[in-house]
């Protein structure tokens, strides 16, 4: 995989935020994969974030998770949980996943 500078920036942000979603939201692991890490995003492009957590969240508290992303980053976050990958797409993504 090429350098990203996109990527990076969103990498530092979450970063810079781990402490508070851990706090907050009980995330234990966040990391990126789609098009921003395969470089092919485009200005219509969603940012994908694979999170695990320490308490598995409500449904309300995962969309509350996800809104807050958004906002905060500037982007639409489509937020998936490592616990609930399927086998036959849940390998692609591990393997194109970087972690914050």
């Amino acid at each position: 995989m090429s350098y990203n500078p996109d990527l990076e920036i969103y990498r530092k942000k979450l970063r810079k935020m781990l402490p508070q979603l851990e706090d907050r939201y009980n995330v234990k692991y966040i990391g990126l994969f789609g098009s921003y890490v395969r470089g092919e995003q485009t200005t219509e492009s969603d940012l994908d974030i694979l999170v695990e957590f320490s308490k598995t969240p409500t449904l309300f508290q995962f969309i509350n998770l996800e809104n807050y992303l958004s906002d905060t980053l500037g982007i639409k976050v489509d937020l998936v949980m490592k616990d609930s990958l399927k086998p036959n797409i849940g390998k692609y993504i591990l393997n194109e996943v970087r972690a914050v």
